[in-house]
């Protein structure tokens, strides 16, 4: 596993804890306007999980844990991302990302880490910082 895979793996497990907390809070807040087990177990994790990625890359430039792990999400440039690539960053992760990694996995090996299907559609890349 290359380096910049590991980071990545990282810094995903801590942001998804963060969410993980965060939505545990809203579904106490919420749980009596929103009886459905359906939202509290599918629905609200996912909107936090995505807004909170999405809020943090907006305003930040990184997560939590990107910035914990020392990467960052760039523009292919190098520049800071674009409302649109965060958001076709996000979904195209956590909708068909990870088919198209299985399907062609040596097509993004060659990129050592640094991109993985939802950054080349996205027009992303992942690099180390100091």
């Amino acid at each position: 596993m290359y380096r910049v895979t590991k980071k990545r793996a990282k810094a995903l497990l801590i942001d998804s804890m963060i969410a993980a907390t965060v939505s545990l809070g809203a579904e106490l807040l919420l749980k009596k306007r929103i009886k459905s087990p359906f939202f509290h177990q599918i629905v609200s994790p996912s909107l936090v999980f995505w807004g909170l990625e999405y809020a943090q890359l907006r305003v930040n430039g990184q997560t939590v844990g990107q910035k914990a792990i020392g990467i960052a999400l760039k523009d292919e440039a190098g520049g800071e991302l674009s409302a649109e690539q965060i958001l076709k960053h996000i979904v195209h992760r956590d909708t068909i990302g990870a088919f198209m990694y299985v399907k062609n996995r040596a097509r993004y090996d060659r990129y050592k880490g640094e991109k993985y299907p939802h950054d080349l559609y996205a027009h992303t890349v992942v690099k180390e910082i100091e």
